[in-house]
């Protein structure tokens, strides 16, 4: 048996309450190494007494990836304290223990030692990682705001375009959208099903995209007003839909009062200290402050200077980011902050952030822009998800890209749920395409057939789905800029057809939200050569299952259940025949009625 390849590790991923007084309980050890791992398990006070060590339960093989198995228990604790350590039986027929202190040999004389075994001291209900649960339940919208509608001309940007007169816009471009727009277009959202919107920067800022703020107080005038962005919430929250607002607390635009005061006064600003500057002068153009250039003398927002970073372990920075962060929950009732570059602001702010924001409302949502790994973002502290790149990429790599094969997509996309806490993956933030990243339609090369697969496959995952603005009747747009064209509101150019695929799969997902939430995932087909997956997602009784088709052949599968959604499949003598990107979603009711 490989030792080197166990672990766990207390008080994380690997040992958590998930609901009150349920103990989850992590191993991992090497694939296909162990053929059954136990939990020796009781109370710390009662280890004499009830010699509870002497007793076991067996775990079950949770997910695989390439290299690791991943075991799991669920147990609970009457008096709310636990003790608890592993005996692993290998497949060589090695059987040994596992605990605080390392491995040993699995015997009796091993096993009556106290200081070998985890102990998780006391389940502290203020400590567990509580997850909204409206979060689990909500369908995301992304909106880019001057891209969306133009509701109101009367505050257009001078030297705007014409809606959607240039094919491809370019970075500076300006062609009007706004709040208003926003609310005129709200019943399309109530039509598709959408209880989740989320808005790129709406705040004072010099460029179309708002992500160089000048003032975090107060609305963008191309955008409208606040009593415009007060219509805007109410109007949302009465159709059920949540707002989200785009928080940019890693860095402020050049044109900000706080920069501006740096560059009038140098040394003896005020904000001297509000940001991270390491000579003078700090005009662009000066001291090596070239767009691009390594030689900037502050830090910034990648090497771009018109973007300063800000100090966030600045107790003045803290105060005012804290009170613009409360001033949108207090004055308009959002329900939700993302925060852009969050992996570059320190820990120490983000705890202060989640303190104060979910003091004034206890189901507020904290979203983290990050593109990597992220459990030290999300211990409970700081943020409930972060914008699932890592996962949804996986899914690309292996839909679009066709860079990996089935196995490699199936042990990332396990490897990354092994990273969190359960309630952390269910609500994590699943998006295909965004302002940052090429249109899901455009990644595809134009295959709507393959485009509604990838969607699909991704609706039934743990989290919380979200469509980029557009996507659900057919708009394309490479990189950035080309990713924010204006929205298509002309009906005889969207893709309608696209459009009620996209609707037909919102309803299932919020039809079948709890299963896709809180079921098991299971990956019971995995055929290499053919590129073809299949999964169960399972919750009590009810089983959902389903079978994506990537490979260039035909393929059969023997299913049965009442039919959800397919495309490119056909019932041929109750057997599914899937063509080249074809899928099929079934739903069993009971699942010890199908053998498995």
């Amino acid at each position: 048996m490989e030792k080197s390849a166990i672990l766990h590790r207390p008080d994380s991923e690997y040992a958590y309450l998930y609901q009150e007084g349920e103990f989850h309980i992590r191993l991992r050890t090497k694939k296909d190494d162990v053929t059954t791992a136990f939990l020796i398990s009781g109370d710390p006070y009662l280890f004499g007494e009830d010699q509870w060590y002497q007793e076991q339960q067996p775990m079950t093989l949770l997910a695989s990836t390439e290299i690791h198995d991943y075991w799991q228990i669920v147990v609970e604790a009457p008096y709310r304290r636990l003790q608890y350590a592993f005996s692993l039986v290998g497949k060589d027929q090695e059987t040994f223990f596992y605990g605080d202190r390392g491995s040993f040999e699995d015997t009796k004389e091993v096993r009556e030692v106290a200081g070998y075994y985890f102990r998780m001291p006391y389940f502290h209900e203020i400590d567990r990682f509580k997850a909204p649960d409206w979060v689990k339940k909500t369908i995301w919208y992304q909106i880019f705001p001057e891209r969306f509608a133009n509701g109101d001309p009367s505050i257009t940007p001078v030297g705007a375009l014409a809606w959607g007169s240039k094919e491809h816009p370019d970075t500076t471009d300006f062609y009007g959208g706004d709040l208003q727009g926003i609310i005129d277009h709200l019943d399309h959202l109530t039509e598709l099903g959408i209880n989740g919107l989320y808005l790129c920067p709406i705040f004072k800022a010099s460029s179309n995209h708002k992500y160089d703020t000048i003032d975090y107080f107060e609305i963008d005038p191309a955008f409208g007003s606040k009593e415009t962005f007060k219509e805007l919430v109410d109007k949302a929250h009465q159709r059920g839909i949540k707002v989200m607002l785009d928080a940019v607390f890693n860095h402020a635009g050049d044109k900000s009062p706080l920069w501006q005061d740096v560059l009038k006064n140098g040394k003896q600003s005020k904000y001297v200290d509000w940001f991270h500057i390491h000579s003078f002068p700090v005009a662009i153009g000066e001291n090596g402050n070239f767009e691009g250039a390594r030689t900037v003398s502050y830090d910034t927002f990648a090497f771009t200077p018109h973007m300063p970073k800000l100090n966030t372990a600045n107790p003045e920075v803290q105060d005012y980011l804290l009170d613009i962060a409360t001033y949108w929950i207090k004055e308009f009732d959002i329900d939700a902050w993302r925060l852009d570059v969050a992996n570059e602001v320190d820990h120490h702010f983000w705890k202060k952030f989640y303190q104060a924001t979910t003091a004034l409302k206890k189901d507020f949502y904290i979203l983290g822009e990050i593109w990597h790994s992220s459990q030290s973002w999300l211990q409970g502290d700081e943020f409930h998800g972060v914008m699932n790149y890592a996962y949804t990429e996986t899914i690309e790599d292996f839909f679009i890209k066709k860079s990996i094969a089935p196995t490699k997509m199936v042990s990332g996309l396990n490897e990354q749920l092994m990273l969190y806490r359960q309630q952390t993956n269910e609500v994590m933030f699943n998006m295909l395409d965004s302002h940052d990243t090429a249109r899901l339609l455009t990644i595809c090369n134009g295959d709507k057939e393959l485009a509604k697969a990838t969607l699909a496959f991704t609706f039934l995952q743990h989290g919380s789905p979200c469509i980029y603005y557009g996507t659900e009747i057919g708009l394309d747009g490479a990189n950035d800029p080309d990713c924010r064209k204006c929205m298509i509101w002309d009906k005889d150019k969207q893709d309608l057809t696209l459009f009620e695929f996209t609707k037909k799969l919102i309803q299932l997902r919020k039809e079948h939200q709890a299963l896709l939430s809180f079921g098991s995932l299971e990956w019971h087909l995995i055929e290499e050569n053919e590129k073809v997956v299949g999964f169960r997602r399972t919750a009590n009784d009810e089983t959902i299952v389903a079978y994506f088709n990537q490979g260039d052949a035909a393929y059969t599968v023997n299913d049965h259940g009442t039919l959800l959604m397919e495309q490119a499949a056909e019932l041929i003598d109750e057997k599914w025949h899937l063509k080249q990107n074809g899928f099929v979603i079934l739903k069993n009711k009971k699942r010890n009625e199908l053998g498995f």
